[in-house]
């Protein structure tokens, strides 16, 4: 045991459903990667009261109870939470924070980690597996879905994104996603996923994300990423207003499309938008194309995706997870 835990989580970026309507049996199924930044980054250590402290500290302090109980844990603790992905932006933030939490008290007790169970019972990963598959290893990852609300959905394939392909992430802190009872009345709206949309996003994934990403073919693989961005977006519509949340991160994402972004598309329900370049150099050539931002709280920044999970430093012990 240790008397002092990091935990760094990467942001998911949500690429789309395979299977929304559950035709087959599984429900959902995802496509997407973890990002560089942003980051949520915990620390957690003993204390003679619990106390938490930082962004998103309620639903910090609520997972550090359960984790407790559930542990069979008596110490009182102090968490600090040092940065926070943005809440309801489309990035994974209730998952990662969850995680962050459970590895954190798990590590500082000596207690080998469950990311899957502890992601179930903190609620986590109903929908999408990414963000758990995220906790422990990056790369672009697809997962099954989930036929059982008990079981984390199953990672199918997983392979590494170039490193350096660049992600161009657009933010409108002035809007947020669809979440809580919203999202669950979006979802039970919504006509039945079509069977020949599923068929052709499974196609896409199959023939087009995959290939793409063995031969470093960004052209291939954000072109299939667009296609499955618009044949999703266009059955979330009506739930959203469009094809995206925010029509200030569409107008941005356009303008990248125009000046060669390829793989167009919004993180879950947004408003997060993205694009994706072939560097570094290319990316900050494009957004300095598109001009400055219009608007309060429209930003656009950089990222690479990621090919490794969640760092734990634990004190006295260096880095003991990657």
């Amino acid at each position: 045991m240790s008397n002092s835990v990091t935990i760094s989580v990467p942001a998911r970026l949500h690429l789309g459903f395979l299977d929304p309507g559950g035709g087959e049996r599984r429900r959902f199924g995802s496509l997407g990667l973890p990002l560089s930044e942003p980051e949520t980054v915990v620390n957690l250590t003993r204390a003679g009261e619990t106390v938490v402290i930082g962004p998103q500290g309620d639903r910090a302090a609520r997972h550090l109870e359960s984790l407790r109980r559930r542990l069979g844990i008596r110490a009182q603790h102090r968490l600090v939470i040092e940065r926070a992905i943005p809440s309801h932006a489309g990035l994974g933030s209730g998952t990662q924070i969850a995680l962050a939490v459970a590895a954190a008290v798990r590590t500082l007790h000596g207690l080998p980690l469950d990311t899957e169970g502890d992601a179930i019972l903190l609620g986590r990963g109903g929908r999408s597996g990414i963000g758990i598959a995220s906790f422990s290893e990056g790369g672009v990852i697809i997962d099954a879905g989930s036929t059982d609300r008990g079981k984390a959905p199953p990672v199918i394939a997983r392979l590494p994104i170039p490193e350096e392909w660049r992600v161009i992430l657009i933010f409108d802190r002035a809007a947020d996603g669809l979440h809580g009872d919203s999202e669950i009345e979006a979802f039970s709206s919504l006509p039945p996923f079509p069977a020949t949309g599923v068929g052709e996003i499974c196609r896409r994934v199959l023939m087009g994300v995959m290939p793409a990403l063995i031969g470093r073919d960004l052209a291939g693989f954000g072109a299939a990423v667009t296609d499955i961005q618009m044949l999703v977006g266009a059955h979330f519509a009506p739930a959203q207003g469009g094809v995206f949340m925010s029509k200030r991160v569409e107008d941005v994402a356009r303008r990248l499309a125009a000046v060669g972004a390829v793989g167009i598309g919004q993180s879950s329900w947004g408003p997060t938008g993205f694009a994706f370049a072939a560097s570094q150099a290319e990316a900050a050539a494009m957004v300095a194309s598109v001009g400055e931002s219009d608007g309060a709280g429209l930003e656009i920044k950089i990222a690479q995706g990621r090919n490794s999970g969640a760092r734990i430093a634990s004190a006295g012990l260096g880095l003991v997870g990657s």
